[in-house]
């Protein structure tokens, strides 16, 4: 017994097991965002426009974030109540299968509109998995952490974001870079979903190591489960999902107006290269990734909502400063304009994880903190980047920011009204 306690609080199995699934996951995800601005608007649809092609391809993206909250509720409701280790496992599978098979697609060159289709299929496979991942890896840390240290254990699978984007982007830029750009249209663009697999295969190992957390087991034996997660959600914590979900928009907003809105009005409107914008891209996730475990350190110090507030205001004022620095085409403006925009991410997103899972009780926690998380990135992004490139198209890049900006004001109005009750851990 003793032996298996100290398994179970042991940081290396907590911290590196919940940072690991989401790096793996979110290098799926954005692998899947780099192609639809690079490379599916040719090879999937074609015959339109490059604006239209881009915004059909786009649409093809937005698919995940509409199924993710299918995975929350069907990851969440056995998450709750059989545990979240064997959930993380199913999720991470189905995240990684789905990931695989898009780069075994033929294009539309060669099935015509089953090719298309077949990608939605993947990505709506993506979302799914990705749904049921990302709740249980917070809770994975923060059922681990001591009271004082909530926000530190959950920064961890945070961090997952800003890696799993590096990797990435990286791998996209040494790919255009060491190939022609035929030979990366025609089979270059796979590699980078072929190869996940690997990552996969370790992820799967490392999961299947992990232990279930404390707050769990002693809910088990309290006998604190619940029939149907999801019912018990709607009836007793329905405004901790209207409101948290509402807080949590921002987030997902300034993510895809700095990496897919920004990537594709550079490389398209700007007129920088391909290239050039994701050096921007990597270098600003770098900020991404410094300021997660800086806002960590705060939100456990001053608060987690009180954090969250501070970052949705300094993101409300940033909106307005759009048009500055995406008007010139001026590579300098822009680069500083995505470190600023990265590093304001960083710190809403760092103790966000915790926040939401504070909200709700173990016995539905998976469940409410997995739906409230996408439910938000439906309203904040899956339709952020076409909505983005629509208002800068059709008006002006200062419309973008605006859109940011009223976002923020929803969310700060969200964090300021939503319960400040504290569950039990």
């Amino acid at each position: 017994m003793e032996n298996n306690l100290k398994k179970k609080n042991s940081l290396k199995h907590v911290l590196f097991g919940s940072l690991i699934g989401t790096t793996i996951e979110f290098f799926d995800f954005y692998i899947y965002a780099n192609a639809a601005v690079l490379v599916f608007p040719q090879l999937f649809f074609p015959g339109s426009n490059s604006t239209i092609a881009t915004l059909e391809s786009l649409a093809t993206f937005s698919i995940a974030f509409l199924s993710r909250p299918l995975g929350s509720a069907f990851f969440g409701h056995y998450g709750d109540k059989i545990g979240r280790k064997f959930t993380l496992v199913a999720a991470l599978l189905t995240m990684g299968i789905s990931t695989v098979t898009i780069g075994f697609l033929p294009s539309y060159a060669s099935i015509g509109v089953a090719a298309p289709l077949l990608l939605m299929l993947c990505r709506f496979g993506q979302g799914v998995g990705l749904g049921g991942e990302w709740g249980g890896a917070v809770l994975l840390a923060i059922e681990n952490a001591p009271p004082n240290k909530r926000a530190w254990y959950g920064m961890f699978p945070q961090l997952g974001a800003p890696i799993g984007l590096l990797l990435s982007g990286g791998t996209f830029l040494l790919l255009t870079d060491s190939m022609s750009n035929e030979a990366f249209m025609d089979y270059g663009w796979r590699i980078p979903f072929i190869a996940s697999s690997l990552l996969v295969i370790v992820g799967f190992y490392i999961r299947t190591k992990i232990t279930e957390t404390p707050s769990f087991e002693n809910s088990k034996k309290e006998q604190e489960e619940v029939k149907v997660p999801f019912l018990e959600l709607v009836k007793s914590y329905k405004n901790q999902l209207i409101f948290g979900t509402f807080a949590a928009i921002t987030t997902f907003l300034v993510f895809y107006l700095m990496t897919v809105f920004t990537l594709s009005w550079a490389t398209s409107d700007l007129g920088i290269v391909k290239r050039d914008g994701l050096l921007i891209q990597l270098f600003s996730v770098l900020f991404f990734a410094i300021f997660i475990p800086v806002s960590a350190v705060v939100a456990d110090k001053i608060g987690r909502r009180k954090m969250l507030i501070i970052a949705t205001v300094a993101i409300a004022i940033f909106g307005f400063f759009f048009s500055y620095f995406l008007s010139s085409g001026n590579i300098v403006l822009v680069t500083i304009f995505a470190c600023i925009g990265m590093a304001l991410m960083g710190f809403t997103y760092g103790p966000l994880g915790t926040f939401l899972s504070e909200l709700f009780p173990t016995n539905v926690r998976y469940s409410g903190a997995s739906l409230t998380f996408n439910m938000a990135g439906i309203l904040g992004a899956a339709f952020a980047p076409m909505i983005a490139i629509w208002l800068a198209s059709t008006y002006s890049v200062s419309y973008v920011g605006l859109y940011l900006t009223i976002a923020a004001c929803i969310s700060l109005f969200a964090f300021l009204v939503i319960s400040k009750e504290e569950h039990k851990f």
